[in-house]
């Protein structure tokens, strides 16, 4: 998911209907959890968020926390609706240029953008009922034509950039790829392991707690994935509010 905001021009507000600030509000109670866990030889951490510089795990703090870890191996545990694109990215980058040997463990579900944060990883495992998503970057855009085409151009470098990296895991083709991102496809375990995004199927373990996050901002959320939104919460509230409404100001 790209997460820069602009906003279109519209008389009524269109909070409700657009999928970047749903997923935002509706998993932004969910506690945050890039929590480091050390023993002897292996350190655990967990992305148990969404992605994002505000209301989520940024890449800021993970990779400060990264950075700080020197043991021989880390277990990197996800369970991730997915979030900003170039917070993951630099998330990535700091996964690849670290020392250590790198195992990501997709405990419930893997979406958007925790996707390709797993295939930074040396090693894939994916837990029997977890679920690994792929899709086209999103945006919100304001502006004149020109404006709009600059913008299509970037999402389809973004689209283009991702692509690779599952090629690079899977060994599938980017134009195969390319029509799964645009299917919105998510993935069983035994799909995932399949198709090469996943290198082993693990024993039910982690939280597999894929069912925790409002996943209503996507098109095609597995029914086993559904669940009654979450309450509205109370913490942050007014902060997300001002800049919902900020949002609906931009256009003069």
């Amino acid at each position: 998911m790209l997460n820069f905001i602009h906003q279109h021009r519209h008389k009524e507000p269109q909070v409700k209907r657009n999928p970047l600030l749903n997923l935002i509000r509706d998993n932004m109670s969910k506690p945050r959890s890039s929590v480091v866990k050390a023993s002897d030889d292996q350190v655990t951490m967990y992305l148990y968020d969404a992605i994002d510089p505000w209301w989520g795990i940024s890449a800021e703090s993970f990779v400060s926390q990264l950075a700080a870890i020197d043991a021989p191996t880390i277990n990197l545990r996800i369970n991730s609706p997915g979030g900003d694109v170039f917070e993951a990215r630099a998330i990535v980058t700091a996964l690849r240029q670290h020392s250590s040997n790198v195992i990501a463990h997709v405990d419930g579900v893997a979406a958007s953008a925790a996707s390709y944060i797993a295939l930074a990883a040396d090693e894939v495992e994916i837990s029997d009922g977890a679920f690994f998503m792929i899709h086209k970057a999103w945006t919100i855009e304001m502006g004149n034509a020109d404006d709009l085409r600059t913008t299509a151009a970037l999402l389809d470098k973004i689209d283009d950039s991702i692509a690779n990296d599952y090629a690079a895991k899977t060994g599938k083709s980017k134009d195969e790829l390319l029509a799964l991102m645009t299917a919105e496809t998510w993935l069983t375990a035994a799909e995932a392991k399949d198709m090469g995004f996943a290198d082993r199927i693990a024993a039910a373990g982690g939280t597999n707690d894929a069912a925790r996050w409002n996943l209503s901002a996507y098109a095609n959320v597995p029914k086993a994935l559904t669940a009654p939104p979450a309450p509205e919460p109370n913490r942050d509230r007014s902060t997300l509010e001002r800049r919902m409404a900020l949002l609906e100001r931009i256009a003069p």
